[in-house]
């Protein structure tokens, strides 16, 4: 309906500036178009009122006609997605369930008795075997060093780089590798 009043706005104001260029040869199809759109106009959608259970028994069967999502047994493990995206999202929720975990129990040990300060954790740290610190360091420090490795990469893919299947790939390995070598470099040199 717009489209036609634009038209037709159109039409009139060139008939205003030059009464006989509206029916020059070239004007003559597009006044033919604009005619023939408005005299075939059909509105094939129409409302009705329904009752409550009318309503409701339309919509169930609607949503029974809907196709369903299909669960992740559906999709090729080998695929990309569930790499590093998500692994990624694991160990950003890892790191944040543990951050708020020490933040709360910090914040709870001086009702409880427990001693969370600085001092006891650093000779606790220090009292470990050897082999017990190097895993304890590599759980805290892989998931840190994935997950920046990680978003360094969606930061690249931000600028639109990078999106071939093969591409894909390699920045995957890429971001193991180089949480791997940073969190060996930081468990065996801090």
């Amino acid at each position: 309906m717009n489209a036609q009043r634009v038209g037709l706005r159109a039409l009139r104001q060139v008939a205003a500036k030059q009464p006989s260029a509206l029916f020059l040869s070239q004007n003559l199809p597009r006044l033919a178009l604009a005619t023939n759109a408005a005299s075939q106009q059909i509105r094939t959608a129409s409302t009705e009122k329904l009752s409550e259970t009318d309503a409701q028994s339309l919509l169930a069967s609607q949503r029974r006609s809907r196709p369903v999502a299909p669960h992740l047994t559906a999709y090729d493990y080998s695929q990309t997605w569930f790499g590093a995206s998500i692994w990624t999202r694991i160990t950003g929720q890892a790191m944040s369930v543990s951050l708020y975990g020490f933040s709360l129990a910090y914040l709870a040990s001086p009702l409880t008795g427990w001693h969370i300060e600085s001092a006891t954790l650093a000779a606790a740290a220090a009292a470990l075997p050897p082999f017990v610190a190097v895993v304890l360091k590599s759980l805290v420090a892989w998931p840190f060093f994935f997950h920046f490795a990680n978003g360094i990469r969606h930061l690249i893919w931000d600028t639109t780089i990078g999106f071939k299947k093969a591409v894909v790939n390699q920045t995957s390995y890429v971001v193991l590798g180089t949480s791997l070598v940073c969190t060996l470099g930081a468990v065996f040199l801090l």
